[in-house]
């Protein structure tokens, strides 16, 4: 398995890469286009969007990273990465990549006193249910019809999706002891190598 890259502009990278790291496979933190060279996936993870989506376009990010997705590099962006990810963010009060046909809301389940956690059906990870961790999350508001939604709420709010290389959940799996999702993201990476992925055997748990 190849290296994937953790975006480390700000938020929770440390937690993906001791995730990854648990998983046997190795990480690098990305802050300058290149160090984007030669990755087999990128994670942005959770933090401030208007905060990433800056420091990103003051280091020169945003171009190589929609031309390495374009070329099918996998990117999973988590709860801020979500809303960077998506080609719509209405409250976003800049650019973010716009790569996945899709329009988020920010802090859509209030401040971070509203933070909450929950059980979601995930068909793509298979049961038991997903514990998520949402904190001042984000929501998909509407997918376009190459969009995967991968799970909801059980009010029906879309919380997580995939548009062939590219990934987004609203909430945390790297604050979670359950190791699905960066499993689920290490397959799409092997499945782009043209190989099979050499993991753990798989309770989804870390140990």
């Amino acid at each position: 398995m190849s290296t994937i890259g953790i975006l480390a502009l700000q938020g929770d990278f440390a937690e993906h890469c001791a995730v990854f790291t648990r998983l046997g496979v190795d990480t690098t933190e990305v802050r300058l286009p290149g160090q984007l060279a030669g990755l087999a996936g990128l994670v942005i993870p959770g933090g401030e969007s208007t905060t990433v989506s800056r420091l990103m376009a003051e280091y020169g990010l945003p171009e190589p990273l929609r031309g390495l997705a374009a070329e099918g590099l996998p990117v999973w962006g988590t709860c801020a990465g979500l809303i960077l990810l998506a080609r719509r963010a209405p409250d976003l009060d800049r650019p973010g990549l716009a790569l996945m046909d899709m329009e988020a809301v920010r802090n859509a389940f209030g401040r971070q006193v509203d933070s909450f956690e929950a059980d979601l059906e995930v068909p793509a990870l298979g049961p038991p249910r997903f514990r998520a961790v949402f904190i001042r999350a984000p929501l998909i508001q509407e997918v376009g019809p190459g969009v995967e939604v991968l799970s909801r709420l059980d009010d029906d709010t879309m919380v997580a999706a995939r548009q062939g290389n590219l990934l987004a959940t609203a909430f945390h799996p790297e604050l979670t002891e359950d190791m699905r999702f960066h499993r689920y993201f290490v397959q799409m990476v092997a499945a782009r190598d043209g190989h099979a992925a050499a993991l753990p055997a798989a309770s989804g748990n870390l140990p």
